[in-house]
């Protein structure tokens, strides 16, 4: 019966799970999936207002000020169990026996009395065996790992020093028991373990694609979420459809294919974008892939010929100024390439227009003489220079109205 404080809803909502623990030998975890009630709440609420529930659990009945452990270590009821035994290890009373004697002495099992020295109090074993060999006390035993075991887990070891496997997968790869290579580790290689729970720590809110996290998982796409995208990623890569019609025929939501995408693919999402890919996306201009296909029979033209731009751009139907304004943005060494120089003022003109005006516009400047009377002696159209100079010099204009004023002065 909950105890005094959670609220009638918590109650009802834990009810059930709490009556599995009391009732069964479920784990915790086994109770959260079979009542569909969350981990971390369901364990608050249990230590919060069962606190009985856990004490009879791990047998810990009248030792309500036990100390219940925490993510890790030795478990609650295997201390109260082996305290005693334990403590006549560290003792120099019990100093004449072994640890199977002690074990024996105290009922309990000397393979699990040995597993606790070993995981919870590594210095206990080698300090008394060297108080008993400063008292003369020796027996005629092998200490540490027998030579076939080492043989037999070497690559095992090897494998978990030089690489972020898990001792499951490295068991696996070598072909060796899983739990025989687990003792062999914490027995005689405790650096590797304290190695690898360093690196743990480390990973914990570690997210980056194919390493490993803090629960010590790769971190990659889980394989339903593969598959629902599977058909949408093969569209995003081969064809240059936008975004909206890629999930309208594959069926996905817009928002959860885009997360996919930047979270796990960001590379093809560089690539598709015209750029290289090494280059980080958030520095990429977002644009169609059908947009390049318009303007890549026209840029071939370009590159090919030495034709002017606006000229291109009619040939294939574009409008020049737009054509020319993608050209300065994705296409600037074809800029440079085609002659474009600069003005005094940063102005990017092209060079073959600057040789082709440059006495009319050394003359309109420098003269009063019209600019349409100067096209015509030059055989140049009058527009076409009314245009550059309007455009990349202005100053011009403002010399020649001065040379004008000048002169009817």
């Amino acid at each position: 019966m909950p105890q005094r404080g959670a609220n009638i809803k918590t109650q009802l909502k834990y009810r059930e799970a709490i009556s599995l623990y009391a009732d069964s030998c479920l784990s915790l975890k086994e109770i959260c999936e079979k009542t569909n009630v969350g981990f971390v709440g369901f364990c608050n609420y249990l230590s919060k207002y069962h606190r009985d529930l856990i004490l009879i659990r791990h047998n810990l009945s009248g030792q309500e000020n036990a100390r219940l452990r925490g993510k890790k270590g030795q478990t609650t009821a295997a201390h109260y169990k082996y305290k005693e035994a334990i403590a006549a290890c560290d003792s120099r009373e019990y100093i004449e026996y072994n640890i199977s004697q002690i074990a024996r002495l105290f009922n309990v099992d000397c393979c699990s009395l040995a597993g606790q020295l070993r995981r919870h109090y590594p210095d206990i074993v080698p300090r008394r065996e060297q108080e008993r060999r400063r008292m003369g006390i020796t027996v005629n035993l092998q200490y540490g790992a027998r030579k076939w075991c080492k043989e037999e887990y070497a690559q095992a070891v090897k494998m978990l020093q030089t690489s972020d496997m898990t001792v499951e997968e490295a068991a696996q790869a070598c072909n060796v028991s899983y739990s025989g290579l687990r003792e062999h580790l914490t027995a005689y290689y405790p650096h590797i373990i304290r190695q690898r729970e360093r690196k743990r720590t480390n990973a914990i809110g570690q997210k980056v694609k194919g390493m490993r996290n803090g629960n010590w998982g790769i971190h990659k796409p889980g394989e339903e979420t593969v598959r629902r995208y599977e058909e949408a990623l093969a569209l995003y890569q081969t064809t240059s459809e936008n975004l909206e019609e890629i999930v309208r025929r594959t069926n996905v939501s817009v928002n959860g294919f885009r997360y996919y995408l930047r979270t796990w693919h960001p590379e093809l999402m560089v690539q598709r974008r015209g750029y290289d890919e090494g280059a980080d996306l958030a520095q990429t201009k977002r644009y169609k892939k059908s947009t390049a296909e318009k303007y890549a029979a026209a840029i071939e033209r370009l590159k090919a010929t030495d034709l002017p731009t606006a000229k291109v751009a009619a040939e294939f139907g574009l409008n020049p100024e737009t054509f020319r304004m993608y050209l300065k943005e994705h296409f600037p060494e074809l800029t440079a390439q085609r002659g474009m120089t600069k003005t005094s003022d940063g102005k990017l003109i092209s060079r073959r227009s600057q040789e082709k005006y440059a006495e009319a516009l050394h003359l309109y400047q420098t003269t009063t003489e019209t600019l349409k009377s100067i096209t015509e002696r030059l055989g140049l159209t009058y527009k076409s220079v009314g245009g550059f100079i309007r455009r990349n010099h202005p100053e011009a204009i403002q010399m020649h109205k001065a040379l004008i004023a000048s002169s009817d002065e």
